[in-house]
């Protein structure tokens, strides 16, 4: 099970040394990726009706352009969004994008998606919220063609190319497919779609029942479901050691690929995640985790 850690965007600040900084520290100690989430656009929580858990006030680094200058100060880290809100964006600039940042990290990049939740982002992107779903699977189509193949014609119900093509084509052809959430209808479509998975549990938390879900699911579409990976999450609480371990021994039971470590939401600020990562890694590192 590969180990890397959840990129603390709401609370390491805006300072790209600082963040250049956790990107090597985080490496050196042996964490082998970064996983990053992504909002475009956060909402006036006086907005009626409004009750998401983010706000304008909520900092969100970009993922991709962040990848490609963190890429840049780093040798063997790989990077992963989890998840690119990929259906309110243009499908052919994402390819462009993920495909130079394959290129620039020589293939450590793995891209997770999902359908979002913020409906303002939608509007304001200029994307129909409604159809998030049936959109999100014509991209993963387009993707992987414009990822494998010189020349593109494609004519769906969201997307119109006329035998045109990026360049470069990235590393991996294709880039790694990963999907989030936990729905029934996403449970089926990271069945017939997706290379991997990114559920919202936590291992006891029904895990099994879910995973017993998504392999019946691969079945009906013909798929083995150990070719589709998982990737977990976790918090590190400062102080609870043992839980620490415990938690990184759930995940790799239950079969994890890869597991990711957040340190957001305790109390923690800029530099000092950076710091309670490399006591995590000390610990993990002691118990062959890591």
């Amino acid at each position: 099970m590969e180990i890397g850690t959840v990129l603390p965007q709401l609370e390491i600040g805006y300072d790209p040394e600082t963040l250049a900084d956790y990107a090597r520290r985080v490496e050196a100690s042996g964490y082998e990726h970064v996983l990053a989430y992504d909002h475009v656009l956060g909402v006036n929580p006086d907005r009626e009706g409004w009750d998401g858990p983010y706000d304008y006030e909520s900092t969100f680094h970009e993922p991709l352009t962040t990848y490609s200058y963190l890429a840049g100060q780093t040798e063997a880290l790989t990077f992963m969004t989890g998840i690119l809100v990929l259906p309110q964006r243009q499908t052919a600039l994402v390819a462009k994008q993920a495909a130079q940042l394959d290129r620039f990290t020589d293939g450590r990049f793995r891209m997770g998606v999902g359908v979002g939740w913020n409906e303002p982002e939608y509007v304001a992107l200029g994307e129909d919220f409604s159809r998030r779903g049936q959109r999100i699977e014509e991209q993963v189509e387009v993707l992987r063609s414009l990822w494998t193949d010189e020349l593109v014609e494609f004519d769906g119900d969201f997307h119109e190319i006329p035998d045109a093509g990026i360049r470069p084509l990235p590393v991996q052809q294709p880039i790694p497919l990963w999907m989030g959430g936990m729905a029934e209808p996403v449970k089926r479509r990271v069945a017939r779609l997706a290379d991997g998975w990114l559920p919202q549990f936590q291992p006891g938390d029904d895990a099994e029942a879910h995973l017993a879900d998504l392999a019946e699911y691969a079945e009906e579409a013909g798929r083995d479901p150990d070719d589709i990976g998982l990737a977990g999450r976790m918090y590190a609480v400062p102080d609870e050691e043992d839980e620490w371990i415990e938690r990184a021994q759930a995940w790799r039971e239950l079969g994890a690929d890869y597991l990711s470590i957040t340190t957001m939401y305790q109390g923690l600020e800029g530099e000092e995640h950076t710091a309670h990562l490399e006591r995590v890694a000390e610990v993990l590192t002691e118990t062959g985790l890591l």
